[in-house]
């Protein structure tokens, strides 16, 4: 499987329709890959909470739907990084009644959407998204087309890395593949890599995880990019600005280590 990461880097000084136009052209350029993997609110901006509000949009909105249409343009499943998730009307508006949610949407190859996943781990102890957004609920795996019957892939989104339990979960449910898109700051870019492998190493599962670069709102993004093998082996890792990452992906390489070494057979709890 042929993989591209997007490490979008971006300032405030873009604005969101021309990094829209921009990052989509940046997927049309992938053609040839199986799976191409954007950051986190790329569009709306990773630490821009003040702009959150009026940039939210439903799932269906203009950045899934111009991320969509690449998709579908290259024959390519796309995990479209997230979008500031605003609730129809009329439907569920959370637990505090807020309708907003960080939701990372993955497309199919026709640019249908395939599944989305709202982040569970808020970020900001108390202020940014714990007290603008909603909290996800669901533990979401999803078959990906054209890895194979039984290759599943989890859904995570940043701040999730800090939290094993979501990936044991996902592992349960038979994922072999992690996609985590990520707005990291700089500050704690050592955080992101040593905890990105430690994921992939616990769980005996390929990781790909998709930084930003530039600054938000203030904020250093720290870039770097990773795609990690079962056994912990770094198969490719970004710089701190904005690159591709074009990796080869063998997930049949995931159940052949999970039954050569059997660590998970060997859990007590």
């Amino acid at each position: 499987m042929r993989i591209a990461v997007l490490q979008v880097a971006y300032t405030d000084d873009e604005t969101v329709e021309a990094r829209r136009k921009r990052v989509a052209d940046l997927v049309r350029a992938q053609r040839g890959a199986d799976l191409v993997v954007l950051p986190e609110l790329w569009a709306p901006g990773g630490f821009s909470y003040t702009e959150w509000a009026e940039r939210a949009e439903p799932v269906d909105g203009p950045t899934v739907r111009a991320i969509a249409d690449a998709a579908r343009e290259i024959g390519a499943v796309v995990h479209a990084g997230s979008v500031i998730e605003r609730a129809a009307d009329g439907a569920d508006r959370g637990e505090d009644g807020r309708g907003l949610w960080n939701t990372s949407v993955l497309l199919g190859s026709d640019g249908a959407v395939l599944a989305t996943y709202r982040k569970i781990h808020r970020f900001g102890f108390g202020a940014g998204e714990p007290r603008l957004l909603e909290a996800g609920t669901d533990v979401v795996t999803v078959p990906l087309p054209g890895a194979g019957e039984r290759a599943l892939v989890g859904l995570s989104t940043c701040y999730d890395l800090r939290f094993p339990e979501l990936y044991r979960r996902q592992t349960d449910a038979g994922a072999a593949l992690f996609v985590v898109p990520a707005a990291w700051p700089a500050a704690r870019v050592e955080h992101w890599s040593v905890l990105a492998r430690a994921r992939a190493i616990e769980n005996q599962a390929v990781l790909v995880a998709a930084n930003t670069a530039g600054t938000h709102a203030g904020t250093p993004m720290g870039g770097r990019s990773v795609v990690v093998g079962p056994r912990g082996e770094v198969l490719a890792e970004a710089g701190d600005g904005e690159q591709v990452l074009d990796v080869e992906v063998d997930l049949a390489d995931v159940p052949a280590w999970r039954e050569a070494f059997p660590v998970l057979a060997d859990r007590r709890l």
